[in-house]
């Protein structure tokens, strides 16, 4: 084993920011150490914080891995670099979003309401009513879009405009689409403390060409958090969609996160409340309804906070089977297709 070897092993390793070049042609491979039965590689990292550090230093873990099995002990270390001089006016603002008219955050007070599963298909319910639309990943720690468009195994490219590179967002279903899940290997845990997950997510919505749309929305992770203040002082979220079930439980949670989206410091509207799996309805008997997360408690809870209530979507198996092949519910045209175009019609009419 040689270090050239090592070496033609790491260039599998790409930065996806930077046009996709692997960490060897960006120089990023400071050092390589072979003993016996060990092999240290060192990557050299700029000064300033790359968001996507801990994924390229995971993916050169990995790699050594694959290639080197289990016999040989693996390490990989950082090691901090004078990076070249940052250009004037390469620093990614507000100002690449002012293509975009509004930007919509779909908000929850916990996991598990099914929050993504209503923000694919509002987006794609929003493109089918003829409206531009984009949606950005924001939930850093579990993102699921991918899996929801069937989009796994997409690699982001990037294309430079006036000396600034930009990602280019996939483009599917009459939506542009943009996931932390791009750039991560299928199966990586992702691990981030709260000032690199918001300077990724920066990264994330800011450093994408998403061109001209009517609406942009925000897949956030639940909860209340250092990410969602980000969001709203820093990428600039007009507004906020909340999904809840009608369980006392996430119902409980609701409150918090309209209270977020109120705070002074904040002070954004709250569109509406959106009750997910509202209620339970069989396939073979589709006008029967069984509420087996409780009856009209999303619908209650909007009533006392004062917000409307935009829509009730069914639990229904198409919608969690549409979801895991990556075809959204919204494209249908049945029930629950209907319902969510219905939805994004009142969200437009709300908005407005």
């Amino acid at each position: 084993m040689t270090a050239e070897e090592i070496k033609e092993y790491l260039r599998e390793v790409h930065h996806p920011a930077k046009e996709d070049r692997d960490i060897v042609d960006l120089g990023m491979v400071q050092g390589i150490e072979i003993g016996d039965g060990s092999v240290v590689v060192t990557l050299g990292f700029p000064k300033q914080r790359d968001p996507l550090r801990k994924y390229i230093v995971g993916a050169t873990r990995a790699t050594l891995i694959r290639h080197l099995g289990n016999g040989i002990k693996s390490e990989v270390r950082e090691v901090e670099i004078e990076a070249p001089a940052r250009k004037t006016g390469t620093e990614f603002t507000k100002e690449t979003l002012l293509s975009v008219k509004h930007i919509i955050g779909i908000a929850s007070g916990k996991g598990g309401v099914g929050k993504s599963t209503v923000a694919v298909n509002l987006a794609v319910a929003l493109a089918r009513l003829g409206y531009k639309v984009g949606l950005a990943d924001a939930d850093v720690y579990g993102p699921s879009i991918p899996v929801m468009t069937g989009t796994e195994g997409y690699r982001p490219e990037a294309e430079n405009i006036n000396g600034k590179d930009y990602i280019v967002p996939l483009e599917k279903y009459g939506v542009k689409w943009m996931s932390i899940g791009y750039f991560a290997e299928k199966g990586q845990a992702l691990v981030w403390r709260g000032p690199m997950a918001s300077n990724a997510l920066k990264q994330l919505v800011l450093q994408v060409n998403w061109g001209p749309l009517d609406y942009l929305l925000i897949d956030m992770p639940p909860g209340t958090g250092d990410i969602h203040i980000s969001l709203v002082q820093e990428i600039g979220i007009e507004g906020a969609v909340i999904v809840t079930t009608p369980q006392t439980v996430a119902l409980a949670d609701v409150e918090k996160g309209v209270n977020m989206f109120r705070l002074e410091s904040i002070a954004k509207p709250v569109y509406g409340l959106i009750e997910n799996m509202a209620w339970f309805t069989p396939e073979e008997h589709p006008d029967e309804k069984y509420y087996i997360f409780g009856r009209d408690g999303g619908a209650k809870m909007a009533s006392a906070l004062g917000v409307p209530l935009l829509g009730r979507i069914p639990l229904v198996q198409s919608i969690r089977e549409n979801g895991d092949d990556g075809t959204p519910a919204a494209l249908s045209s049945r029930p629950d297709g209907v319902a969510f175009v219905e939805l994004a019609g009142k969200l437009v009419k709300q908005i407005n």
